[in-house]
């Protein structure tokens, strides 16, 4: 596994939390890459044969499938691993994190104060969406939003770091291979785009914000998110890598910015932390703040396109029932959100819906683009 490429903003880990964390990239590749296969024969020699027989009939949904794969012992045990992998990587993050996080409040502060390129405004008036406040995402206490102290960066600062391991080093030094992912699609796609403006809703500690500065020099920046602590670690990070970008405190469903005030839209994956509302009323946000010709580009999870039977649905729907994801499977598998897209204004003839690969990668992600007509 590859190393973080350091910066100041960046928790240092002690040479036993390298040997923890490299421990637990190897248990996913096990639970992911061995134990899976073995978790598809039980289904096809035990599982599959005793829904035909109770049933009559081959199973036509992924919950069809659970009616006989969680009676299962081998998926029992599957499952319990799996949790166990999430909640020992989030708890030695955040003890990696915790141990210095007073240095880290302190980098904050005077990054903050010293900053020379990009502006932070954080609105502790605003309510933040049930959707994503009402549960520990992902298993982690507090989630997003989880504050230890005056200033603090605690959320975003584990976000980083754990996104990587999470990730399995697969996300490049910078941890922005899903931001890199989406400048080569609209690269590609979209290749006379000339943006001044460009936005990245639910851009959490702006990793992937910020290869959009590179990618449009000239263009001003800007990321959103609704975590306060998340946008002081990206201001910070962001600030600490001499990248100019502009982070401010709203929610993707109500931005405060003007109508036609931006000439690409991006996020990545957002949508399946919302809501079956929301991810309507975000389309048209996008479309609202879209000049005309302008572009949105939407990633996430590539088993929307790639889990095509009731046994990877029912697979990939782990997330729903395990790990605090509750809008996961229906994001993945339950919206038709070509639909959702043609309601918030764009036409269907402009819509992209593909598996967009990370460059140099062996990595995909879902793509949603769209652009605006009136150019």
């Amino acid at each position: 596994m590859q190393s973080l490429a350091l910066h100041p903003m960046l928790p240092r880990q002690s040479s036993e939390e390298q040997s923890r964390h490299a421990f637990l990239v190897d248990f996913k590749n096990m639970l992911s890459r061995d134990l899976s296969g073995r978790l598809q024969g039980v289904y096809e020699t035990e599982a599959l044969p005793e829904f035909r027989k109770r049933f009559n009939r081959d199973p036509e949904t992924r919950q069809d499938v659970a009616k006989v794969m969680r009676e299962q012992p081998f998926y029992q045990i599957w499952s319990a691993l799996n949790r166990v992998q999430q909640e020992l990587y989030v708890d030695s993050t955040a003890d990696c994190v915790e141990r210095q996080l007073p240095g880290l409040i302190d980098k904050y502060k005077d990054l903050k104060k010293n900053a020379k390129h990009g502006t932070l405004e954080l609105s502790p008036e605003l309510k933040i969406p049930r959707y994503i406040s009402a549960v520990d995402i992902h298993c982690i206490p507090g989630g997003y939003f989880l504050e230890l102290a005056e200033d603090d960066v605690y959320a975003g600062a584990r976000y980083d770091i754990g996104s990587f391991i999470f990730g399995r080093g697969e996300r490049g030094p910078l941890n922005d291979a899903r931001g890199q992912t989406g400048v080569d699609f609209l690269k590609k796609n979209y290749p006379d785009l000339k943006p001044k403006r460009i936005l990245d809703l639910g851009c959490a500690s702006g990793m992937n914000t910020l290869p959009y500065v590179a990618a449009y020099p000239g263009a001003e920046v800007y990321g959103i998110d609704v975590s306060a602590p998340c946008l002081r670690y990206a201001h910070a990070r962001a600030e600490a890598l001499d990248i100019p970008c502009h982070f401010s405190q709203q929610s993707a469903e109500h931005t405060t910015f003007e109508d036609g005030s931006f000439d690409i839209v991006v996020s990545h994956i957002l949508f399946h932390e919302t809501s079956r509302k929301a991810v309507g009323t975000i389309l048209r946000e996008c479309h609202r703040l879209l000049k005309p010709g302008g572009v949105m580009l939407h990633l996430d999870v590539p088993r929307r396109l790639t889990a095509t039977t009731p046994y990877d649905q029912f697979v990939a729907d782990w997330d729903t029932m395990n790990n605090n994801e509750p809008f996961w499977g229906t994001f993945l598998f339950d919206i038709d959100i070509r639909k959702l897209a043609l309601e918030a204004g764009f036409a269907e003839s402009q819509l992209k819906e593909t598996l967009a690969n990370v460059p140099g990668g062996k990595m995909n992600y879902w793509a949603l683009a769209a652009t605006k007509a009136g150019a």
